[in-house]
């Protein structure tokens, strides 16, 4: 069984597993665990009132909140089947399936409790990234979440990405260059939509004096802010050579 005693003194494993480091494990863990005591001493894993008090019944295998942030944490991050999840945490699909509906909603609590949640209100993100009335960095991209290939055809061509066999959902993510955390994320549109449109769609705010990173798929894409930063093309050289264009790697800041 996938124990968190074990896993938490390999640093490179529980970030694969989770996405997480120890040290933002271990940030989680007591929020998580009084949000889940809380809910404990009102209600029962199904969600009926308590016949018995808290501590009576039947011991379940799962002693510490460890192991239930563990759980749902893989859960979220590598979205295995409820067989497979079962097998790794010991545990028969009967019961994974109630765990995961119980424990989702204590984890999104303890990220919000946290501050940590991505904003879904642009407006809302602008304000707060700009309270410290200096210059941020900020990344704007795409994401794809590959997804099972639609049985219509006209599904098929709205989540198609354009590469080889890969359908799948799109969001556009605004990531803080120094922490590295998503400060804003996107509706979830197919994977036929442009980067751009969907940031338009959006309508995406920034502080004033923010500097942004974009990519090639945003091109055009120019709100009000301090400075926009976006990979120059090289060009091709020679009339006998035509060489695909492609990023030097330098980025062209236009005010």
């Amino acid at each position: 069984m996938l124990e968190y005693q074990r896993l938490k003194k390999n640093r490179r494993k529980l970030l694969a597993l989770t996405g997480l480091r120890p040290k933002e494990f271990r940030l989680l863990l007591p929020v998580f665990s009084e949000l889940y005591e809380q809910a404990g001493a009102d209600t029962t894993q199904r969600g009926t009132v308590r016949q018995r008090a808290v501590g009576g019944g039947r011991k379940g295998q799962w002693r510490t909140a460890e192991q239930q942030l563990l759980f749902i944490l893989v859960y979220q991050k590598a979205s295995p089947l409820q067989a497979l999840l079962g097998e790794v945490f010991d545990l028969s699909q009967s019961r994974v399936n109630p765990w995961v509906h119980y424990l989702l909603p204590l984890l999104k609590q303890t990220l919000e409790a946290l501050e940590v949640m991505p904003e879904r209100r642009p407006r809302q993100f602008a304000h707060q990234a700009g309270r410290k009335r200096e210059a941020v960095e900020l990344i704007i991209d795409g994401t794809e979440r590959r997804r099972q290939r639609p049985k219509s055809p006209e599904k098929q061509v709205l989540h198609y990405s354009g590469k080889p066999k890969t359908h799948c959902d799109k969001n556009v993510v605004v990531v803080h260059a120094k922490t590295r955390r998503v400060g804003d994320l996107s509706r979830t549109y197919a994977g036929k939509t442009h980067d751009k449109k969907i940031a338009d769609l959006e309508a995406l705010c920034y502080p004033r004096h923010a500097i942004r990173y974009k990519d090639t798929g945003f091109h055009g894409y120019e709100p009000p802010v301090g400075q926009t930063r976006q990979p120059k093309k090289s060009r091709a050289r020679g009339n006998s050579r035509r060489a695909k264009s492609g990023t030097t790697g330098r980025w062209r800041a236009s005010a």
